[in-house]
């Protein structure tokens, strides 16, 4: 495989939630507490399911299938001034990729239910890993420009300025 050659992912199901669209919807999920969504695992993945039911949270990798065009500088949330795109969380990435730790609650047959979900109806679902804190939860963890503006976001929204064009 060349260092340039395209990489093609199918989605493995869709995720299905109260957000039609992205102005309002949390930011992260942290933001979305006691939100609930459902997630419509394809018939053909259903039995990778098998033995996720005793985690209580997992990892959702996830095609952000509404974001706007790429940039390399983007204005994020919770913040007033450009930031590089690999600094922030915006969804109008080069390969726009979501990643969300939600609750898990349960599943039943193709069908997980999850609360804590900051993602827009209708995305396509690429992955889903259990979140193990002994893995995922680094210690000594710097926030970056963040440090200062973690504590907007609790009430922070989207407010479209990934949806659109620049």
């Amino acid at each position: 495989m060349s260092e340039r050659e395209k990489i093609v992912y199918e989605p493995i199901g869709v995720i299905h939630t109260p957000f039609r669209e992205p102005v309002g919807t949390p930011i992260q999920p942290r933001a979305a507490r006691g939100i609930r969504g459902y997630i419509e695992v394809f018939p053909e993945y259903a039995e990778g399911l098998s033995d996720l039911e005793g985690f209580s949270h997992v990892i959702l990798l996830y095609h952000f299938h509404r974001a706007g065009p790429m940039r390399l500088k983007v204005r994020p949330f919770m913040d007033t001034e450009e930031r590089g795109v690999f600094a922030t969380r915006a969804p109008a990435r080069p390969n726009p990729i979501g990643i969300s730790v939600v609750r898990l609650l349960g599943i039943e047959g193709n069908v997980l239910r999850v609360s804590d979900v900051d993602i827009l109806d209708g995305t396509p679902l690429l992955d889903i890993k259990p979140y193990v804190p002994e893995f995922d939860a680094p210690e000594d963890v710097r926030l970056g420009w963040l440090e200062t503006r973690i504590g907007r976001l609790p009430g922070t929204r989207d407010d479209g300025r990934f949806s659109g064009a620049p």
